[in-house]
């Protein structure tokens, strides 16, 4: 089904511009949020990245921002935004990917959702996340999200829904939330910007951090701008509002070494390190080899969090109406936590290496995926086993979340495969303005394209 001119007109747009035309009143949010409609109604069917979207209300939404006099104080001033299915958005229900949980309707929007309108934005809807946001790939009961860069594959997890609604043009940024490479695996994997801020930059549903303080939330953007000026208004910070290029050289690591054994790199994703690397000390930045300190105790600490937040997302929830492959992990899960083996220690103790790695480092550069993403199959019907084997191509994410640091993962070209490349950057904490000034160097250097050629079949711009 092919979009109208309306659409085309209207669709494929950055945050920024539409931001600024509907403060300027040069475009209507009805109009906008009416396009936007009839694009996720041609191509979410295909890609699955909805787990609902509320029509009715986000036009609803739309049609009293119009009426509002104070247009030019909202920074996302009706901005179509989707939001992951990891937090309540008020009157509509929470699913968090599990027929386990209810069907009842939130009561009150997150403190996220509430900043996000307060600043103009208009839910979409709430997009797909595999069950309770276990896996790096999204399938559920509810169905399986697809890559809009190549439908046989998985546009990666737990926010992948929310990564081909925006690679698609269904809306111009997305919520995501990041336990071990949730936000930065799909951003890779579709070729968007995607942001893990540093622990507590954003309010999180569970005071400390999801995971044991592993998840924090963030925002997924085709362009470094947009990212920027959603993660400002997601942890109240004008300040992160306008990235600009570095105005001093930065002193940049990088490394392609695995942290533990795996499948090895791809050569092309070696490539898109070195040939970033490379990029940036022709612009004067002092560039060197650094891989980071390998310890077992930090794989190990990673590990326990993650397995005894798996168990505090499934309390209270009858764990029998669970997938085969997530009773296996609140099991786990709930074993660790008698035991005790989620301790201080570990965090404390990557930490400090850490912090002797980054002395001589401002911004450190790694693959952000190892491997192409895996098949878009029903890996909710497999086990726990199947599951954690096809988890090889994710190892470079989940330490950062361990030791609370901002990461992000910038597109870096396209694979043989026409897949989109990526790399991480990841800085010491309080780095996201650092993070977010070097991603917008990049897009300046290597631009790269906006959309997934499904989306920009449908929406005019060669750029798009």
């Amino acid at each position: 089904m092919r979009a109208s001119q309306s659409t085309r007109a209207l669709v494929g747009l950055r945050a920024t511009e539409i931001a600024d035309a509907v403060r300027t009143r040069r475009i209507s949010p009805v109009e906008l949020v009416h396009a936007q409609l009839e694009h996720i109604g041609a191509l979410d069917a295909t890609l699955g990245a909805f787990q609902l979207v509320c029509a009715e209300r986000a036009l609803a939404e739309a049609s009293a921002l119009e009426r509002r006099d104070d247009l030019d104080e909202l920074p996302l001033a009706g901005v179509p935004v989707a939001i992951k299915d990891s937090i309540a958005v008020e009157g509509l229900p929470f699913r968090y990917g599990s027929l386990a949980t209810s069907t009842t309707l939130s009561p009150a929007d997150h403190e996220l959702v509430r900043r996000l309108r307060a600043a103009g934005a208009v839910v979409i809807g709430k997009t797909r996340v595999p069950e309770l946001c276990i896996w790096a790939w999204t399938d559920s009961a509810f169905g399986i999200s697809r890559n809009p860069w190549d439908l046989e594959r998985t546009p990666g997890g737990s926010s992948g829904g929310s990564a081909a609604a925006v690679a698609a043009a269904l809306v111009p940024i997305a919520h995501g939330s990041d336990g071990g490479g949730s936000i930065r695996i799909p951003a890779a994997a579709c070729g968007l910007v995607g942001m893990k801020p540093g622990r507590g930059v954003v309010p999180s549903a569970v005071e400390g951090g999801g995971w044991r303080g592993l998840s924090c939330d963030g925002p997924l953007a085709t362009t470094v701008d947009d990212l920027a000026r959603m993660l400002a208004v997601m942890a109240d910070r004008p300040d992160l509002a306008e990235p600009a290029p570095p105005a001093a050289p930065l002193r940049i690591g990088w490394s392609v070494e695995l942290p533990a054994g795996g499948d090895g790199v791809d050569a092309a994703m070696v490539s898109a390190v070195t040939d970033t690397a490379e990029a940036l000390r022709r612009e004067g930045h002092a560039i060197s080899r650094a891989d980071p300190p390998k310890e077992r105790q930090t794989l190990v600490g990673q590990a326990v969090r993650t397995s005894a937040g798996i168990a505090d997302a499934a309390a209270g929830l009858p764990v029998r109406e669970m997938e085969r492959r997530t009773r296996t992990m609140v099991r786990f899960g709930r074993l660790v936590d008698r035991l005790g083996l989620v301790r201080p220690e570990q965090r404390d103790r990557w930490r400090a290496l850490l912090d002797e790695f980054f002395a001589d480092l401002d911004v450190l550069i790694t693959p952000t995926l190892a491997q192409l993403p895996i098949r878009a199959e029903g890996w909710s019907r497999r086990s726990v086993l199947a599951n954690a084997r096809a988890g090889s191509f994710v190892p470079f994410t989940g330490r950062w979340n361990l030791a609370g640091y901002p990461a992000a993962s910038v597109p870096a070209g396209l694979h043989p495969s026409g897949l989109p490349l990526a790399v991480q950057l990841i800085a010491p904490e309080g780095g996201e303005a650092v993070i977010l000034s070097l991603a917008r160097q990049l897009e300046a250097l290597r631009p790269w394209p906006r959309h997934a050629p499904v989306a920009r079949s449908g929406v005019d711009g060669s750029d798009q």
